[in-house]
């Protein structure tokens, strides 16, 4: 990657960004994760198996599912990076 290329990528705005997107993932892991707290500190054996959507209220079944989209869309994000650094890379190696 050259010296120009580099001045427009890590910019302050650019920084302050991303450690903003950080902070807004995190954010929502912790409120996921404590809203799921909730199931393990009410959970009833006669309901069903443990982590069983059976044995789940409706709105532990929605945080669960949550959960798991955010895992998805955490995932996409990461793979669109990748793509994006080594598409970059390569532009730059045949310049």
């Amino acid at each position: 990657m050259n010296i120009k290329m580099s001045k427009k990528i890590l910019t302050i705005k650019n920084i302050v960004i991303g450690i903003g997107l950080i902070i807004l993932d995190l954010t929502v892991y912790i409120i996921l994760g404590l809203l799921l707290m909730n199931y393990d500190d009410f959970y009833d054996e006669s309901k069903g198996e443990y982590w069983s959507l059976g044995s789940m209220t409706a709105s532990q079944k929605a945080t669960y599912i949550a959960l798991n989209i955010w895992h998805i869309v955490n995932i996409a994000i990461i793979v669109y990076l990748i793509y994006s650094i080594i598409k970059t890379v390569r532009h730059n190696a045949l310049q």
